[in-house]
This record gives structure tokens, C-alpha cells and sequence, in this order.
């Protein structure tokens, strides 16, 4: 069983794929050189790309931990996910922050690995059932924490609508939300059970439905279609037309 990564879970050695919007690599692009804080952090580990975004953002593998950086021309705050890391310690299961900085270049921080496979690693490709049952196991357990316990700071999630969207529909029942549920953001043990959830700089509160609906959607790109039937039997729900429609639009609209 692998070490998942921080950012979207995939392990290293899976090809590039750009379906969900994140372009990875086994190698940086050709010119781009890893940023001094791999090598300054590695200490005596091979330095190992887990994957590289659209933006130039990056994940190293470092023995035992997992370093995840981003450019400061690329105007993605770290820290945002680092609070929400540290937040969910011990009320989710998600990486544990070990430390986090800031140079000329970018910002980054250090997360100890977690024992655990991306949903969308090849096996469970091959095995999409146990998968997208772990993804709703692992929604739902994250949708169930406590909504009084999230710092004021962050609760609102997606408070702005696109004016070709029309009006939000109203939420019944405010959860605790992922915020960019897409399947590789699960983490799956060997038995295929989830295991933890990666890449949360989003999380807030609001409607649940903003996580199903673009998460359900996310199912056909990673295991082809047919599995959104599953996913809400074991989740426990039954599709909600109007929310999904609504939620995949706006999840379009931002991406």
C-alpha cells in the first residue's frame, strides 16, 4: 500500500491525465526546475514528484512526508488549507501538518504521509464499486461534523452566485463541506474503505449538495459512467435535480 500525497492523492507513477483539470507529471515540464525548499527539506530522501497543477503548483514525495508548494505569481494562499488542515486533526481523518513557510518563490508546507491510495489510483480504476462507495462513505463522515464548531472566518462557502446562474436554492441544512470534491480527493485503504480526504484550502459550510453534485459528477471521468446510482445509495440520499444541476454549473463557472 502506498503513502497518499497531500493535494489531489494521486501517487506517483500514474500517468498525467487532465480530465478533472490537473495536469500531472512524473517529471517537471522541460526548464522548470523544483523549488530550493525540496532539497533543503528532503534531508538525505530522493525527492519525488507526486504530481504538478495547471498553475505550477507541486507535490514532492520526501521519504515519510509530503511537501506541497505553490508560486507566489500563482496567488494560491497555502495557509488557507494549512488552518483547515489543522482544524480537521482529529475531527476527520486528513494529513497532519508538520510544518509550513514562506521564501521569495512561493509557499509551502510539510504533511507526514498518510498509509492510504487515491480513489483513483489504478486498482481502484479497476475496481470502481468499492471506490465510489469509499467516496461517499467519506463525504458524508466529513458533512456529519459539527457546523458550530467551524471558526466564523471561514463558514461561508461559494457566497457569490454567477448572474447567469440564477438564484441559489435555498439550504435546508448547512454541513460542513469539502468545497472541490472531486474522487481524487479520497483516499482509500487496502480493503478499499476510505481512509482520509486531501486538498481542503475550501473547506466551509454550506450545502451539502455542493460537494454531491460535483463529486457524483467527478465518478464518470475517473470510472466511466453508471456509478452515480451507487454513490447516492451509499451515501444514503436520493438525487437532488435542482441542487445538482445548480452546484455542477457553478463548480463550471469558478474552475
Amino acid at each position: 500500500m502506498s503513502d497518499a500525497s497531500i493535494g489531489d492523492g494521486i501517487p506517483a507513477g500514474i500517468e498525467p491525465r487532465t480530465e478533472d483539470g490537473i495536469h500531472r507529471y512524473r517529471t517537471l515540464p522541460a526548464g522548470e526546475r523544483r523549488p530550493p525548499i525540496v532539497d533543503l527539506l528532503a534531508e538525505g530522501s530522493t525527492p519525488e514528484l507526486v504530481w504538478r497543477n495547471e498553475l505550477g503548483g507541486q507535490t514532492w514525495r520526501l521519504g515519510d512526508r509530503y511537501l506541497k508548494w505553490s508560486s507566489n505569481a500563482a496567488g494560491i494562499d497555502l495557509h488557507r488549507e494549512v488552518v483547515r488542515l489543522r482544524w480537521l486533526e482529529g475531527r476527520h481523518p486528513v494529513p497532519r501538518v508538520l510544518d509550513e513557510g514562506h521564501d521569495n518563490g512561493g509557499r509551502w508546507f510539510l504533511t507526514s504521509a498518510i498509509q492510504a491510495e487515491s480513489a483513483v489510483a489504478n486498482r481502484w480504476r479497476s475496481d470502481p464499486e468499492r471506490a465510489v462507495r469509499g467516496i461517499a462513505t467519506g463525504l458524508r463522515r466529513l458533512h456529519s461534523l459539527p457546523v458550530a464548531d467551524v471558526p466564523t472566518t471561514w463558514r461561508s462557502w461559494a457566497t457569490r452566485t454567477p448572474t447567469q446562474l440564477g438564484s441559489r436554492p435555498a439550504i435546508d441544512d448547512p454541513v460542513v463541506v469539502h468545497g472541490d470534491a472531486c474522487a481524487p480527493n479520497t483516499l482509500l485503504d487496502t480493503d478499499g474503505h476510505f481512509a482520509a480526504t486531501v486538498d481542503l484550502g475550501d473547506v466551509a459550510v454550506a450545502d451539502r449538495w455542493a460537494d454531491l453534485a460535483v463529486a457524483s459528477m467527478s465518478l464518470e471521468w475517473n470510472y466511466g459512467p453508471g456509478w452515480e446510482r451507487c454513490f447516492f445509495a451509499a451515501y444514503r440520499i436520493g438525487p437532488d435535480p435542482i441542487r445538482i444541476e445548480y452546484y455542477r454549473a457553478l463548480w463550471d463557472a469558478e474552475s
